[in-house]
C-alpha cells in the first residue's frame, strides 16, 4: 500500500542574516487533517518559520512543497490555499466587522452572493453575527481574534497558518478560539499550523515540533514527547534556587534544574521524595513543595537546557 503523501512538506529549510542562522535545516512534515504546533520560546524562529511558510520570507535553502507542489511565493495558485493569521492585528480598526471581510473576501475573488454568504456563514460561525456592524476598534482582543480567523477562512483554505494564535488572550478566549480550530477540522479537515510559546496550547496539537535557536529538536506528539521526561515532577518555591540545586545534588545526589525562579526534579515515584527533600534542606528555604505529571514545559527544559521563558538572542 502507497504511503500517504504529507500535505505539506518542508524540507531542510534555511534563513540567515550575515553570519547568524535563524533556521537551520527545518524539516517536518503535516498530514491532512492535522494539528501540528512549533513550539518555542521568543527567539526559537517561530516567527521566521510562519514568514517562510507564509510566503513574506524567501527562503535561502530546502524547500516547501504543498500535496507534492513546489509552494512559493511567486505562485499565487498555491499560495491562494493558504489561510493565514498573523500574531499583530492586521484589521482595519476603522472599518466594521462586515466591511473587513468584504474588503478581504474581493482580494480572494470572492464577491456578490458568493462572497455575502460566505461571510454569514462565518460571521454564525465564529459568533460575532451580532458585531458585524460594529467598527474593529471597539472590539475586545478576543473578538478580533475571532475576526482574524474568519477572514483566514474567507476563500476555503487548505492550509490554516497561525502564529500564535492565542496570545494575549484570556482563558475564556483561549478555550473559545480551541472549541472553534476543533470545529473546524472535524467540519472540513482542515490541515492546521500553528506557531506557540504556550505549553497548554502545545497540548491540543497532534503533533509538535520542538523549536529551539532555530533548529528542531524533537517531533512528536504531545504524550510521546511528555513519556520522555522520568515519572512525576517535584516543583520547589524556595529562596536561592540555584543553591537549593547545589544541595540537592550534594546531599541526595538529585539532578535538578531551575525553571522559572522554581528547582524542578524529575523523579519516578515523586510523593515518597519529598520528605527526604525537606529534611535535607536548610530551615526557611523552602516555602512550598508541589507534585504533578510532566507538561511540555518540563519537556522543553529536558530537551533544550531552559526554560520555555528564556529568549533566545540569535
Amino acid at each position: 500500500m502507497d504511503a500517504v503523501m504529507p500535505r505539506l512538506t518542508v524540507e531542510r529549510v534555511q534563513l540567515a542574516y550575515g553570519a547568524r542562522a535563524v533556521l537551520g535545516d527545518l524539516s517536518f512534515t503535516v498530514g491532512a487533517g492535522e494539528i501540528f504546533g512549533l513550539l518555542g520560546p521568543n527567539g526559537a524562529g517561530k516567527s521566521t518559520a510562519f514568514a517562510v511558510l507564509a510566503g513574506l520570507l524567501p527562503a535561502q535553502g530546502g524547500a516547501i512543497r504543498l500535496d507534492g507542489e513546489l509552494l512559493s511565493g511567486s505562485d499565487r495558485r498555491l499560495r491562494a490555499r493558504l489561510g493565514v493569521v498573523f500574531q499583530d492585528p492586521s484589521l482595519d480598526q476603522r472599518l466594521t466587522v462586515r466591511e473587513n471581510l468584504f474588503l478581504s473576501a474581493q482580494l480572494y475573488g470572492l464577491s456578490g452572493a458568493r462572497a455575502a454568504s460566505r461571510i454569514t456563514e462565518l460571521l454564525q460561525f465564529s459568533e460575532i453575527a451580532d458585531r458585524a456592524g460594529d467598527t474593529v476598534k471597539t472590539l475586545s482582543g478576543g473578538l478580533r481574534r475571532r475576526v482574524e480567523l474568519a477572514r483566514a477562512l474567507l476563500h476555503a483554505p487548505d492550509v490554516l497558518l497561525l502564529d500564535e494564535p492565542t496570545s494575549g488572550l484570556d482563558e475564556a478566549s483561549f478555550q473559545r478560539t480551541w472549541a472553534r480550530l476543533a470545529a473546524l477540522r472535524k467540519q472540513t479537515g482542515l490541515t492546521i499550523l500553528l506557531t506557540t510559546h504556550r505549553p497548554e496550547e502545545a497540548e491540543r496539537c497532534d503533533r509538535v515540533g520542538v523549536l529551539d535557536g532555530g533548529k528542531l529538536v524533537a517531533v512528536d506528539s504531545p504524550n510521546n514527547l511528555k513519556h520522555r521526561v522520568a515519572g512525576d515532577v517535584v516543583e520547589l518555591d524556595c529562596d536561592g534556587p540555584e543553591e537549593v540545586v547545589t544541595l540537592l545534588t550534594e546531599r541526595l545526589a538529585l539532578p535538578a534544574r531551575v525553571r522559572e525562579g522554581r528547582v524542578i526534579v524529575e523523579r519516578e515515584r515523586g510523593h515518597e521524595l519529598i520528605p527526604r527533600i525537606v529534611e535535607a534542606l536548610p530551615a526557611g528555604r523552602l516555602r512550598s513543595v508541589s507534585l504533578r505529571r510532566p507538561t511540555l514545559a518540563d519537556v522543553f527544559l529536558k530537551l533544550t537546557g531552559h526554560g520555555l521563558d528564556h529568549e533566545t538572542l540569535q
